[in-house]
């Protein structure tokens, strides 16, 4: 028997050490993709590696009821980073979980149905997630889904406007898109969603699972626009590796938040992973190699022949391509050691290791430059 969801590819990978990954014959690979931003700190990260062997010396596994100490001090250091008052934090397993319990918590908190979500957007694959996903073909075998969702163009400000009112109980936004091709919110839009779901009740939730942990070039890519969220989701490279999210929320959410659970919410093994991730995030500056590392790499692929755009902020870059994302990343991985990950049809996306360097870079813009305009 074997696997059934995912369609494996023809490397099979046995080891990992910063940027790189290497396959059972040996041969390397340079990381572009980081398995959609989950490690943000490379593969093998001493830190992150220590805390976990050191927990596991101690104790695999008690519920959330119990309080430990991992999971504690991860509550304090969350709350402590997050953007605004948005102090309170619920621990789940992944993104689209951390989204979920935002909608469920949206819909306590103020007895309203109605969500907007955006064309283009993704959230997860939960069935309340999924709803306010926009592409069809995530959400047409499983419908009907949940209702009273509604959908407005990405950065367009008078339709998110017209689209709040006073039955929403929440806006769920990307502040970059990621699956919808790395499309970065405008200040206008971001600020326009904010000022709305103020003023009607309704709850902003920032979906941060992947521009978040200093992927853009700061902690938070929300603060770039200087939007405060009412509640803000992580995942995704919170346990550089290991399966763990959180929702983040302002007092009137989480004194409203309904009877929501989850069996494995805050272990103390992933509590501990978590905690040197984000403590070393905080303490050695990735953002801001991020930030500059990114920077130079999207001036490098703009200088490609056939890349229509470059699109992105830090290590979050979009390069739009002019035939399939997918032929282009099988070529890169097999031909050139490269691993990639598509974002639609004709987008590939870079979300590397916050660690890399200059010299990763060049080597992977020389992949690039090989196979899109070779």
């Amino acid at each position: 028997m074997s696997g059934f969801v995912f369609s494996e590819k023809p490397i099979e990978i046995v080891s990992g050490e910063g940027p790189y990954l290497y396959d059972d014959g040996g041969r390397e690979y340079l990381d572009m993709g980081a398995s959609y931003a989950c490690v943000p700190l490379g593969h093998g990260h001493e830190a992150v590696d220590r805390a976990v062997r050191e927990q596991l010396d101690e104790l695999t596994f008690v519920q959330a009821s119990y309080p430990v100490a991992a999971r504690t001090a991860l509550y304090d250091l969350l709350a402590e980073t997050a953007p605004g008052d948005a102090e309170n934090v619920w621990l789940c397993n992944s993104g689209a979980e951390a989204n979920e319990a935002a909608l469920k918590f949206a819909r306590a908190a103020t007895g309203r149905s109605k969500i907007v979500a955006t064309m283009q957007g993704f959230h997860g694959r939960t069935m309340g997630a999924l709803a306010t996903t926009w592409k069809d073909k995530y959400k047409r075998p499983y419908e009907p889904l949940i209702g009273d969702v509604e959908f407005v163009p990405y950065n367009d400000p008078a339709a998110m406007a017209d689209a709040v009112d006073e039955e929403t109980a929440a806006v769920i936004v990307e502040p970059i898109q990621g699956e919808g091709g790395i499309n970065p919110g405008t200040r206008e839009f971001l600020q326009t969603a904010r000022v709305e779901t103020a003023t009607s009740g309704a709850a902003l939730v920032m979906d941060e699972v992947q521009t978040g942990l200093g992927r853009t070039g700061r902690l938070w890519a929300s603060d770039r626009v200087d939007v405060v969220p009412d509640m803000l989701t992580a995942a995704k490279g919170l346990g550089n590796g290991l399966p763990i999210g959180a929702t983040l929320c302002r007092d009137w959410v989480a004194e409203a938040h309904g009877s929501h659970g989850s069996t494995f919410s805050g272990g103390p093994v992933v509590s501990a992973a978590a905690g040197a991730t984000v403590s070393t995030l905080l303490e050695a500056e990735p953002p801001t190699r991020a930030a500059d590392i990114g920077a130079y790499l999207r001036d490098r692929l703009a200088e490609l022949e056939n890349a229509r755009a470059v699109r992105g902020e830090g290590l979050m870059i979009g390069i739009e391509v002019g035939r399939g994302a997918n032929g282009i990343l099988r070529e890169l991985a097999l031909e050139h050691g490269l691993l990639a990950l598509p974002a639609g049809r004709t987008v590939v996306r870079l979300l590397p290791p916050l660690t890399i360097t200059r010299e990763h870079a060049d080597q992977a813009v020389a992949a690039l430059a090989a196979v899109i305009d070779g």
